[in-house]
């Protein structure tokens, strides 16, 4: 284990700190709510906004684990702070020799993966860190690496409008001029809600759209149909355990990233491809007529197979048309009965639902 140096300026640091007067203070929902999200994002079971003081590490949200305070020397997030424009990303703390022999990794939580994310004051000093940790090795995702920046940034924030919130208090004279400050900033976080909002409806891998917002496009592409309904198409890559077992889930990520890659060059701004779980992909096609989707749905499974990716990879395709007074579960059902039957009569083919 290495002991944490002291950052540059830390006298300034520290009182960039002690200016926002947060330290010591009750926890807060809005806080513990975007823990909650990088914790899910992440998917990791634990997750924390920790602040460093002078000789501890206190914690304004702490989730997975029960304390207040640590000792500066034994944090994480003591070593994240002293580069502030870093990501500082731990995939195995028994490999890093700053962290291998720290108590909170030889003990209880027995800390093994750790992502942090910097807290900057609005004159550039570290103050802590937005961080998610687990209890087994893990790695860190482009996406979820920039969601979790994007979340440390909205905690700077929340703490930049807390500490508006105490100089109004005692500032009524100048009530106007705070209002507005704090309407600027509400409208910052109102447009950083909707970015992160659109990454939680992506999936971290192949950047397509994720189950959740596939439903609710479908949803809506049922309700707007006008004389032709919306077609979906349920997409499965054949014999994929085959790909992870014989050349390992890395290579498997490469198959379904350019999976993703050809239904995006091939649906962009005509319709929305998602993965739906695992090896499984979902294509919308708004107001679409069966003959052309049917075309569609064999250009993409021809398209597949020619990928220069080393593999024969080739998918099953099961397409069905949204009916008068069905769900939209049950139009993917429909599709996935139709996806089962492409399988049982031999794969690498399209079967159209009845």
């Amino acid at each position: 284990m290495i002991k944490p140096p002291i950052p540059a300026h830390e006298a300034e640091r520290l009182a960039a700190l002690q200016r926002y007067r947060i330290l010591d203070t009750a926890r807060d929902q809005e806080f513990d709510d975007l823990v909650t999200i990088a914790r899910t994002i992440c998917n990791t079971p634990m997750g924390a906004v920790t602040l460093i003081d002078r000789d501890r590490q206190w914690f304004k949200s702490l989730q997975g684990l029960e304390g207040e305070q640590t000792t500066r020397d034994d944090a994480f997030c003591a070593h994240t702070i002293l580069a502030p424009q870093e990501l500082t990303v731990v995939q195995d703390a028994r490999d890093d020799a700053r962290f291998s022999g720290n108590p909170s990794v030889v003990g209880d939580p027995h800390i093994r993966f750790y992502a942090g994310a910097p807290l900057l004051s609005s004159d550039g000093y570290a103050l802590g860190s937005l961080c998610v940790f687990d209890s087994v090795p893990a790695q860190l995702a482009a996406p979820q690496a920039n969601a979790l920046r994007a979340l440390s940034r909205q905690v700077s924030r929340m703490m930049e409008m807390r500490l508006l919130r105490l100089q109004i208090d005692h500032h009524q004279e100048e009530h106007d001029w705070y209002e507005a400050r704090l309407a600027e900033y509400y409208q910052q976080l109102e447009q950083a809600n909707l970015e992160l909002s659109e990454q939680t409806r992506t999936d971290p891998l192949t950047g397509l759209s994720n189950r959740r917002a596939l439903t609710a496009a479908l949803a809506d592409a049922i309700e707007r149909a006008g004389e032709v309904p919306p077609a979906v198409a349920i997409v499965d890559i054949d014999h994929f355990k085959m790909v992870n077992d014989i050349h390992g889930h890395a290579e498997g990520d490469v198959v379904l990233t350019e999976l993703a890659a050809v239904l995006k060059s091939q649906f962009a701004g005509r319709g929305m491809a998602a993965r739906y779980g695992g090896e499984e992909f979902v294509i919308l096609m708004p107001n679409t007529p069966l003959q052309q989707a049917e075309l569609q749905c064999e250009y993409l499974r021809e398209s597949v197979s020619l990928l220069p990716i080393g593999l024969p990879i080739s998918v099953s395709i099961g397409l069905a048309v949204h009916r008068d007074g069905e769900s939209s579960g049950d139009t993917l059902r429909r599709a996935d009965a139709a996806l089962y039957q492409a399988k049982a009569e031999g794969r690498d083919r399209v079967v159209v639902a009845g």
